[in-house]
């Protein structure tokens, strides 16, 4: 009787905890998760070009592209591209947008604190507003209280998570992206208007977003007589999208105004996969053709590119991904969308692939007790899976996360 009525009273608290407090304990935990994961393949890291052997944790979250944000906030980016031997554009900071490593600057600035203590606690910050932000739109969107609880667990725990707390931009682009699909979902398109520049300064995202905003209009035009699509609605959903698509295009002329050259940074970008298939031009989806025939021989690459992309849209008109509603699925085809006419796909994809973070949601929907340990149970192992091949450095790694 005694252990019914403890139960009984820790289900009635727990009904009664504002969801912003189990939001935060559901991050804490998963934070401790990555936490670990991270200290124990430190413990284990060789020396490298980045670290010594064995470092801290502060010092280990600044490996790969840690590293060249770390030179933009000291540096800024360069008035003359860095060329190859042969005269082709190199690897530089052009590649890496500025909001995050300027914000990191000024604090450093502020406290004399060094860079590699303000780009963790930075991306910590946004992971956890990410999260917060993350609950609210799932609400908004319509899912009930415990699977969107849920799906913050599957954000929080997914296997690139870890990258919420290194020195990446990942976890503050996640959190403007939430905030500027809540705004789109509650129809406050001019609001959107500052959290796209932002956004859109921060990682590649502007012109994904542009054709999102295009979708979402045709979208309303097209059931506006069961869902009123009045006029200011369709002035400023219109002026959004507008200035998504210019906000898309500003980093390629900031870099063509200072540099002088129309191309650099579209030349940068391009200087990462030329290790793969050498340096080319940029022709709007051709890469993941090219990666098809690069990653495996005769016609296999191509059947699986097609089989993945397939996949991929159809799993949006299942009965789970429908429930997250029209808007979120248009942004998720957006942005496969846009990696599909830009990005080679490489050890990279991974990383690039969250921002299509709201299909959690969709995963979230079963209810069944063994299927939600179980999926989470394989998030914790994928990231171990993807700490070991995409962060962590054994020798010489060609798998860059």
């Amino acid at each position: 009787m005694a252990d019914r009525r403890l139960t009984t009273a820790a289900r009635v608290r727990y009904r009664l905890t504002p969801a912003w407090v189990k939001v935060v304990v559901i991050w804490a935990l998963s934070r401790v998760v990555s936490t670990s994961l991270l200290l124990w393949f430190a413990a284990r890291q060789p020396a490298n070009a980045w670290t010594d052997a064995h470092p801290d944790y502060f010092s280990f979250a600044q490996l790969w592209d840690a590293t060249w944000y770390h030179y933009v906030a000291v540096a800024g980016y360069p008035t003359e591209l860095p060329l190859t031997d042969d005269g082709q554009v190199r690897e530089n900071s052009w590649a890496f947008m500025p909001v995050y490593p300027f914000l990191v600057r000024a604090l450093m600035l502020l406290t004399g604190l060094p860079w590699s203590f303000w780009s963790v606690v930075v991306s910590v910050a946004f992971s956890l507003a990410a999260a917060l932000a993350f609950h609210r739109l799932m609400r908004i969107v319509g899912l009930q209280a415990g699977t969107a609880l849920f799906s913050v667990a599957l954000f929080c725990f997914a296997p690139l998570s870890p990258l919420l707390q290194v020195g990446y931009a990942e976890a503050m682009h996640l959190f403007l992206l939430i905030v500027a699909l809540t705004l789109l979902v509650q129809r406050r398109y001019l609001a959107l208007l500052p959290i796209v520049a932002v956004m859109a300064l921060t990682r590649p995202s502007g012109l994904a977003f542009a054709l999102f905003l295009g979708l979402h209009v045709m979208h309303r035009w097209w059931i506006r007589y069961r869902d009123p699509f009045p006029a200011h609605e369709r002035i400023a959903s219109v002026v959004a999208t507008a200035f998504s698509a210019v906000m898309g295009f500003m980093w390629l002329i900031i870099a063509w105004s200072v540099t002088g050259s129309f191309t650099a940074y579209t030349d940068t970008e391009l200087a990462w996969r030329a290790p793969y298939i050498g340096y080319s031009e940029l022709v709007p989806f051709t890469p993941w053709i090219q990666s098809a025939g690069w990653w495996m021989t005769g016609p296999m690459g191509f059947i699986v590119l097609g089989l993945v992309v397939v996949a991929f849209f159809a799993f949006l008109f299942t009965p789970w991904a429908k429930r997250i509603g029209v808007d979120l699925r248009l942004w998720v085809a957006s942005y496969g969308i846009y990696l599909l006419a830009v990005f080679f796909p490489q050890s990279s994809t991974f990383r690039l692939l969250m921002p299509m973070f709201p299909l959690v949601g969709a995963l979230a929907q079963p209810r069944s007790r063994v299927y939600r340990v179980a999926i989470l149970i394989v998030f914790i192992i994928g990231q171990w899976v993807w700490l070991y091949y995409c962060w962590w450095i054994d020798g010489r790694d060609w798998t860059p996360p």
